[in-house]
């Protein structure tokens, strides 16, 4: 029988979330995702030494200070890992913007044109990277210039209607709307037990997904961060869904149907055209304790990742 993942392949773009660009060799996703956490485990791994040891030489060739270098090589390095995924995946690779810059428009915009002219001098063009943002304000309005310039983005850390709703407004390319840590935040608060179909994050996903399709809204709606299959299962039919590897492993070893869930012709109840100014959604955003918590964690959490690949570097470029 056609495994579950093979089913899943037929209703939705399957991506892998992981910058292990071997395990990306062996899963043959559509696409795949890396964020600071996940380079930052990638390049503690032998099996990439070749790439950590290509970005320190580099570094030691550039004039600047310590730190310019530092972040510079650690900018390489993610290009780097970018460049070697883009041979192996045929659909898109997603690039992120430094964490640290979320509420910083015209860094994050500098940082964005910076890292596609380096895919492009390394002769990968801009249509097969997506800039990865958080969902900040600041960020979302820099996607609308850089979705202008033509480059296509990834609107990440969402987990609100309020955000979705400002990135289509912003025409974004691509959201990457969180499931496991809604979860995660609902059950520290007391939340459950949750099925796959009660599971909050499941339903916040469900209920984005919705609101796009009933308006006409063509950005890309991408379920992310999975805590198990039956969140996967309950959301097949989603644009697509970026998973992590062993959750890929275990579908590809899981038989039974996979029907599919989300249908773009079903949006009965989907609310009407929303619109949000800064204004407006920054309340929507503070009312929702749940969104505003994840987002400031998930940005503090990859700047932390940030600030270790960072020591890595500098102690490599010291050496």
């Amino acid at each position: 029988m056609v495994s579950k993942l093979e089913q899943l392949r037929q209703v939705s773009v399957v991506v892998a979330d992981t910058g292990e660009i071997e395990t990306v060799r062996r899963l043959k996703p559509q696409d795949c995702t890396t964020n600071p956490s996940l380079l930052l485990k990638a390049v503690n791994q032998p099996a990439y030494a070749h790439l950590v040891d290509a970005a320190i030489a580099w570094g030691k060739q550039q004039n600047g200070s310590s730190e310019a270098v530092r972040d510079a090589v650690c900018d390489h390095l993610a290009v780097s890992f970018g460049v070697e995924l883009s041979g192996i995946v045929p659909g898109r690779v997603s690039t992120e913007v430094n964490a640290d810059l979320s509420f910083d428009t015209e860094a994050t915009l500098a940082k964005a044109r910076a890292l596609i002219a380096d895919y492009k001098s390394r002769g990968v063009g801009h249509d097969r990277i997506l800039i990865k943002i958080a969902s900040t304000w600041e960020g979302i309005r820099a996607a609308e210039i850089l979705q202008k310039e033509g480059i296509d983005c990834n609107l990440t850390l969402l987990f609100s209607m309020a955000q979705a709703v400002a990135c289509a407004e912003a025409g974004a390319f691509l959201i990457s709307p969180f499931v496991g840590r809604i979860l995660d935040w609902h059950v520290k608060n007391g939340g459950g037990p949750y099925t796959p179909e009660t599971d909050p994050g499941v339903v916040s996903v469900r209920n984005i997904y919705h609101y796009y399709k009933a308006n006409g809204i063509k950005t890309v709606v991408m379920g992310a961060s999975f805590r198990n299959t039956g969140e996967i299962e309950a959301l097949a039919g989603c644009d697509r869904l970026t998973i992590g590897p062993s959750l890929l492993d275990d579908l590809a070893k899981e038989e039974g149907e996979l029907k599919r869930a989300l249908d773009p012709a079903q949006n009965d109840g989907a609310p009407a055209r929303i619109h949000y100014d800064e204004k407006a959604f920054r309340f929507a955003l503070n009312e929702d304790a749940m969104a505003t918590e994840k987002l400031s964690e998930g940005i503090r959490q990859f700047v932390k990742d940030l600030g270790s690949l960072r020591k890595i570097v500098a102690e490599r470029l010291a050496a």
